[in-house]
């Protein structure tokens, strides 16, 4: 069997055979000279919504990189992120053409501002977090197993065994990757912050699933509007509300992160959450993680000990296991109602 008929059987494509079962001559070509014929199948099985999800928790995942820079609180930079990212919606709204449907986001203002204010307080808990041990920021990441149990009751979601491997497979490589154990990990007030963001978080993926009609675009730009106005009172009651620590360099790392890690992250994020199943998007979820485990190695020279490297494997792993299962469920579908 050729390299093309083994994708067809693995469900990365779709091609066609003649009654013997042996592969087409289109499918013999493919071996020689169309071999990006087949990546191309392969990145459109998995779908475009699932790539740009990826793409959004990579970007999310090299925040830490930037935000260290920065002389700000957190709180601050929560602020300025709000405000930069939607502002950048905004003008790439205007320049491709884009137009906001006032109609749309009126049908779904109730869940885009309980969404916007849900996202505010889920940066000022996330935050909290960062301040006491590390297992309290293990505790948000428990959010996509708040999101695969509670799926199945609010959005009605069917339960699936592989989905479930997963998200735990997943959870015990973050507990791996954080390196669980240390001396501060019991710190109880940590850990009831970072799982209130995890709650938070699993609200914001759930109430997200009940956007109808309503353009990516659009839905990002009202919810980062609303969660930008949400730390106002935040800074306000904590009295952090001096900017003046702000240099140059500040000032482009600020730029950065409001654009990229904020503007074009949430773009690619809302846009791709209303397409994936809840599920789905928290077996994804756990790239945010690990990513930012591995760009500190790289990056910022934070070595990683075996154990760590074990945990990313993990995460990675049930990643690619998950679409390879899915992959081979569709094709035994599609199979199924052929016959």
């Amino acid at each position: 069997m050729c390299f093309a008929g083994w994708m067809e059987d693995t469900g990365w494509i779709t091609g066609k055979r003649n009654a013997a079962g042996k592969e087409t001559a289109s499918c013999l070509s493919a071996c020689g000279d169309n071999r990006k014929y087949f990546i191309r199948k392969g990145f459109d099985k998995m779908g475009k919504a699932k790539w740009g999800f990826i793409c959004s928790m990579l970007i999310a995942g090299s925040l830490g990189l930037f935000v260290k820079g920065i002389p700000l609180s957190s709180a601050q930079i929560a602020l300025v992120r709000g405000i930069v990212g939607s502002l950048f919606i905004l003008a790439f709204s205007l320049l491709s053409g884009k137009r906001f449907s006032l109609a749309h986001i009126g049908k779904n203002i109730v869940p885009l501002l309980l969404s916007g204010v849900a996202l505010g307080f889920n940066w000022m808990l996330l935050f909290q977090a960062y301040r006491y041990t590390t297992i309290a920021t293990i505790c948000y990441y428990f959010a996509p197993v708040l999101v695969l149990f509670l799926s199945p009751l609010v959005l009605k979601e069917k339960f699936d065994k592989v989905k479930v491997l997963c998200i735990f497979t997943a959870m015990a490589g973050m507990v791996c990757v954080a390196g669980v154990g240390g001396a501060d990990s019991g710190n109880v007030t940590g850990i009831l912050y970072g799982l209130g963001a995890a709650l938070v978080y699993a609200f914001i993926v759930l109430i997200n699933k009940r956007l109808t009609g309503i353009s990516g675009v659009e839905s990002a730009l009202v919810q980062l509007l609303v969660s930008a106005l949400t730390m106002f009172p935040y800074l306000l009651l904590t009295g952090d509300t001096d900017f003046s620590g702000v240099s140059g360099r500040a000032i482009w790392l600020l730029a950065i992160v409001g654009v990229v890690h904020t503007g074009v992250m949430y773009l690619l994020y809302f846009s791709c959450l209303q397409k994936l199943e809840a599920q789905t998007a928290a077996v994804f979820s756990y790239i945010d993680p690990v990513s930012a485990i591995l760009f500190a190695a790289v990056f910022l020279r934070e070595g990683m000990k075996p154990l760590q490297i074990v945990g990313g494997l993990l995460v990675l792993g049930e990643t690619l296991f998950y679409e390879v299962s899915a992959a081979r469920k569709k094709g035994r579908d599609a199979a199924g109602e052929s016959s």
